[in-house]
């Protein structure tokens, strides 16, 4: 079955069943299990990277305290890095301890969120993995089916931007379009108006030839 942490299983397979785990108990939706196994992945990876700088720590407080004291000062990464270690002990242990089952299904996504996180950064500073998984993002998709999705996210995005594209180049067209001239036909109205044109030149003509009659006489 595809994970979201499969680059993590040929870095640290150990890491790798641990969070694959927490992964299988979201699915099951027992939520409150997957935060407790998230605050285990974040205690192993913070045991290894403490490594030989670790010395009578032996609770993830007292490791996560040391690892803070040897990032101090260092780059923004490392203090997320410490950060999403911190959240996911808090919230692991609040799901372990807690007396009511919440059975909050946001709260162990943002763990399992924070916990690819966590691996990324992890591979990269601590196992020289390629730096290009750093673009990786956390897919739940994935998550919930267990399968790879036919398209990722940005393939998505740019098949409905390509809709949008074409709808609108559609309604500029027929907007655009040219509309049909239709022949003027005359109404009723104008037909009815015609022998009184021809009535008027008649009785122009009367009184054209009484005018030249009388002008003879004078």
């Amino acid at each position: 079955m595809v994970t979201n942490f499969d680059f993590l299983k040929r870095n640290d397979k150990a890491l790798f069943d641990i969070i694959n785990d927490a992964e299988k108990l979201y699915r099951g939706e027992f939520f409150e299990q997957c935060m407790t196994q998230t605050r285990r992945f974040g205690e192993v990876v913070c045991k290894n990277v403490l490594g030989s700088r670790r010395t009578t720590e032996v609770t993830f407080d007292a490791m996560l305290a040391t690892l803070k004291d040897c990032t101090l000062g260092s780059s923004e990464v490392a203090k997320e890095f410490v950060d999403d270690l911190y959240f996911l002990k808090k919230h692991g242990n609040d799901a372990t301890h807690s007396i009511t089952v919440k059975q909050d299904g946001m709260e162990a996504l943002e763990c399992l969120q924070r916990a690819f996180e966590v691996a990324l950064n992890y591979c990269v500073y601590s196992c020289n993995e390629d730096r290009r998984i750093l673009k990786l993002r956390y897919d739940t998709e994935l998550l919930v089916t267990g399968k790879k999705p036919r398209k990722t996210l940005s393939e998505k995005y740019e098949e409905e931007a390509e809709k949008l594209v074409k709808k609108s180049s559609k309604k500029t067209s027929k907007m655009s379009k040219p509309k049909p001239q239709y022949c003027s036909v005359k109404s009723q109205s104008q037909t009815r108006e015609t022998p009184y044109f021809w009535y008027f030149i008649g009785f122009s003509a009367i009184v054209s030839a009484v005018m030249l009659l009388f002008l003879a006489i004078i």
